[in-house]
């Protein structure tokens, strides 16, 4: 259901409601409830107050005072802004970087249903971009535009049947700001997903750069930008660049780093190799942050097509043990057996992987 501002809204999961102040995005709202406060909202969340919307229509039909004329007004546009920022309300862990997303417009189901595509735009920049895809084996320019630092810009909402024309193309992007330490080099990066990764679930991550699960092309960190060259400002100011064509960046995967064979990988769930200070972290953080870390390099690992993970999750209390048993059992095509006592002791698991034909 789409809503606007100033209607009555009841939520779906608690007591209460209030009345809806802006539109977010497409698919989130501003709610100020009693005593002031304002709070975003998923929509997905939110019910029509129909009791309220009746009350008012009892009124206005028992209302016999004719209402005073009004000097006629443009009608207020309520189709959602396309650029909002990144995350206004929480940090953002991923690299810096320029980024595309598919996200499933309805998280419960990832693999049918429509897909909001987006650009994002996680650097100092401002970001003038420019868009093709090759459809039916022509190039087309779909959108251009600019990105304000640090926000993402909903290019446009697919049927998934689309998809296949959606995941070969260019992006091209120009980069600005009024005070830069050095000038940037235009980005021409291209676009090239295999179709296969679109009906896989675990292609689908949970990440800070977007509020569902999403496939992300990750189109340059910003670090790998290169600078201008060959020019008398470059000099005066010591910059240093290639005044060479741009290469094509490609997305290495999560569970590369943790390669030990053709397929085959070797991830240490210990604390102390995924962060590097523990200080004034709980036993509850500790253990949701190896479980995500499973999680993610699990779902790195099925959509690259690994056939053996092993997680060493050491002996313990059995605490993590457990848990990643328990996250096996949404893996459809996965089993688990105790990895080689001879070379991992009792404290490692074996994750084998069903790759599908």
């Amino acid at each position: 259901m789409k809503f606007k501002v100033g209607d009555k809204v009841n939520f779906l999961n608690e007591s209460g409601g209030g009345v809806v102040t802006a539109i977010v995005d497409n698919r989130m709202v501003k709610v100020e409830v009693d005593g002031g406060f304002e709070m975003p909202v998923m929509e997905s969340d939110l019910i029509l107050d129909y009791r309220a919307k009746e009350a008012e229509n009892i009124t206005n039909q028992f209302y016999s005072k004719p209402p005073a004329p009004q000097p006629e007004a443009q009608p207020e546009s309520q189709e959602p802004e396309r650029v909002s920022e990144i995350s206004p309300y929480f940090e953002v862990k991923e690299e810096k970087g320029l980024y595309l997303a598919y996200e499933p417009h309805d998280q419960q189901w990832l693999l049918t249903g429509d897909v909001d595509i987006f650009l994002i735009n996680h650097t100092k920049y401002e970001v003038l971009y420019s868009l093709f895809l090759e459809q039916d084996n022509e190039l087309a320019g779909i959108d251009y535009g600019s990105i304000p630092p640090d926000s993402k810009i909903a290019i446009e909402t697919i049927e998934r049947d689309e998809l296949e024309n959606w995941n070969r193309g260019y992006v091209q992007m120009l980069f600005h700001t009024d005070s830069p330490q050095k000038i940037l080099m235009p980005l021409h990066s291209r676009i090239n997903v295999k179709a296969g990764r679109f009906y896989k679930e675990g292609s689908y991550t949970s990440s800070s750069l977007l509020r569902g699960k999403a496939l992300i092309v990750n189109l340059s960190p910003e670090n790998a930008l290169e600078t201008v060259s060959n020019s008398l400002l470059a000099e005066k100011q010591g910059f240093s660049g290639k005044n060479t064509k741009p290469e094509t960046v490609v997305e290495k995967p999560l569970i590369e780093k943790h390669k030990t064979a053709i397929n085959e990988a070797v991830v240490d769930l210990h604390i102390g190799e995924l962060v590097d200070n523990i200080l004034g972290m709980s036993s509850h953080d500790m253990l949701n942050t190896q479980i995500d870390y499973f999680k993610r390099t699990l779902e790195s690992a099925v959509v690259n097509e690994y056939e053996k993970v092993t997680f060493i999750h050491g002996v313990g209390n059995g605490i993590l043990k457990n848990a990643i048993i328990k996250e096996l059992e949404s893996y459809e095509g996965v089993e688990n057996r105790m990895a080689a006592i001879s070379k991992f002791g009792v404290g490692a698991l074996d994750v084998l992987i069903k790759t599908k034909e």
